[in-house]
């Protein structure tokens, strides 16, 4: 990869264009499947995008659903003697280990899965700029030699694991980027490309449902590959459960992260729901833009407070305005928005406003009794009709034991079941909204859960999924 044809690889993956913008069911024609790989003798090395954002349990089966998921692809590359180069990253903690991970994957293989560490090498200039905010440039990368020689001595049959590759800088430098920083960028993921091709593997499948944010070895390795597909359980979500989920009537949106306002801002642009449930800090800013647009006002607490801008869970005043964009062309579409009504504070008091020095960790009762009115809505509503609803994350810090912060989750499973039993096609999103389902409901109370309810958030939107778009950009330069 030149650095040129490595800046019109990126430019394509920050601003898909119009070729890009194609159905799920094309981009799963125009990409291969892991059969297109089946010539490959034994010993071939082939690298594995797999989906290792897990946190292993005490026992297989817990914690690990997103490894269990990518057992089918592995099991059929080891069945063929190849060796195969699992990555991936564990989180946004650049020194988390993805040790657990590798053991826990080893013992649903049925065999050792060594973890390589200090696996690449990367030069990096770090300065400050005029504010005292530093600046890092990655300049140079390589694979390491000790960890290529690793590669090149497993035997036959072996799977070995890359640790975190969230660890190096050069895998970040996508996420905030623009167009024009490109130019700067590119010659440092040209040559990672070129490195993964000369010292792991010249072959690629993606077997990561959740590998939708932009991590530079996801999306740049596929470009020198002589071979990029999809892996078998990858492939089986979206050409199945995903397309039809695309066909969402209901959308619960619910999390501590704001920038699921973006997701949800693409959902409305495709004009195809007409029902929206939001909890957590979507729900603040939605709130909050709602009493605007009406002319009132509402207080969010805390998460407006400037103080704690650096906070996961601040609303700024852009959000604000996002949602309520969002909220007036919603309205102008004919969507109902169902906001809660009361919170669960801090303390664990219950309150239909939320003051100064509080934060909202819950709905609260009277939002958990509105949301099963408005299901009950959604489900008269939906009678003779093939709806569609989708729920993803949970509505508040659940993670807190000792207080009750879990009862507006656990209310709101059996409203999925309502749906579900009225004959409503219900998905779920994985991670926290699975996890959710497996406490406080059962697994046959929904259609189907998914392993990554971001990647499905993302296709439900206007934008493709960045690693589909490079699986066909590969797909289109291996002709």
């Amino acid at each position: 990869m030149s650095p040129d044809s490595m800046q019109r690889w990126c430019e394509r993956i920050l601003a898909p264009a119009a070729d890009d913008r194609v159905s799920l069911q094309q981009f799963l024609a125009d990409i291969p499947s892991l059969d297109a790989l089946a010539d490959l003798p034994s010993g071939t090395p082939v690298v594995i995008r797999g989906d290792v954002d897990a946190k292993p349990g005490k026992t297989v089966g817990d914690g690990d659903i997103r490894l269990r998921s990518m057992k089918e692809t592995l099991d059929y590359g080891r069945q063929r003697g190849w060796k195969q180069i699992v990555f991936g990253h564990i989180g946004r903690d650049p020194t988390a280990t993805l040790e657990k991970v590798a053991a826990r994957l080893g013992e649903i293989l049925g065999a050792p899965v060594p973890l390589v560490k200090g696996w690449l090498n990367e030069t990096v200039n770090r300065t400050q700029d005029a504010a005292g905010k530093e600046k890092v440039e990655v300049v140079d990368v390589s694979i390491d030699d000790d960890a290529a020689a690793t590669i090149a001595a497993a035997a036959p049959g072996s799977v070995l694991m890359l640790e975190n590759t969230r660890q190096y800088e050069i895998e970040r430098v996508l996420w905030k980027a623009k167009p024009a920083d490109l130019a700067k960028l590119a010659p440092p993921l040209a040559k990672l490309a070129d490195e993964f091709r000369a010292k792991v593997a010249k072959h690629y499948v993606n077997e990561a449902l959740s590998a939708g944010s932009l991590d530079a070895s996801t999306l740049v390795a596929p470009a020198a590959m002589d071979r990029a597909v999809l892996g078998a359980y990858v492939r089986q979500q979206f050409a199945e459960p995903m397309i039809d989920c695309l066909k969402a009537d209901l959308v619960v949106f619910s999390g501590l992260k704001t920038d699921k306002l973006d997701d949800l801002e693409a959902i409305i642009s495709r004009g195809r729901v007409r029902w929206v449930f939001a909890a957590g800090s979507l729900a603040m800013a939605l709130s909050k833009a709602q009493a605007l647009l009406d002319g009132g006002q509402f207080s969010i607490g805390k998460q407006e407070d400037p103080q704690y801008a650096k906070e996961g869970f601040y609303v700024s005043p852009e959000r604000v305005e996002q949602a309520r964009r969002m909220i007036a062309k919603g309205r102008t579409q004919g969507i109902a928005f169902v906001l809660p009504v009361d919170f669960r504070l801090q303390d664990g008091r219950v309150s239909d406003t939320i003051g100064s020095g509080d934060q909202q960790f819950d709905i609260g009762p009277k939002s958990s009794a509105l949301f099963a009115q408005k299901v009950d809505e959604f489900i008269a509503a939906s009678q003779g009709n093939s709806a569609v609803a989708f729920h993803n994350g949970v509505f508040g810090f659940v993670e807190c034991k000792e207080q009750n912060f879990a009862e507006g989750t656990k209310a709101f499973m059996k409203d999925l079941k309502r749906m579900k039993d009225a004959g409503i096609r219900v998905y779920i999103g994985g991670g926290e909204g699975g996890k959710a389902l497996d406490d406080y409901g059962h697994a046959d109370w929904v259609t189907h859960v998914f392993t990554a309810g971001g990647t499905v958030l993302n296709a439900l939107g206007s934008e493709p999924v960045p690693y589909l778009v490079a699986l066909r950009m590969a797909a289109a330069r291996g002709k």
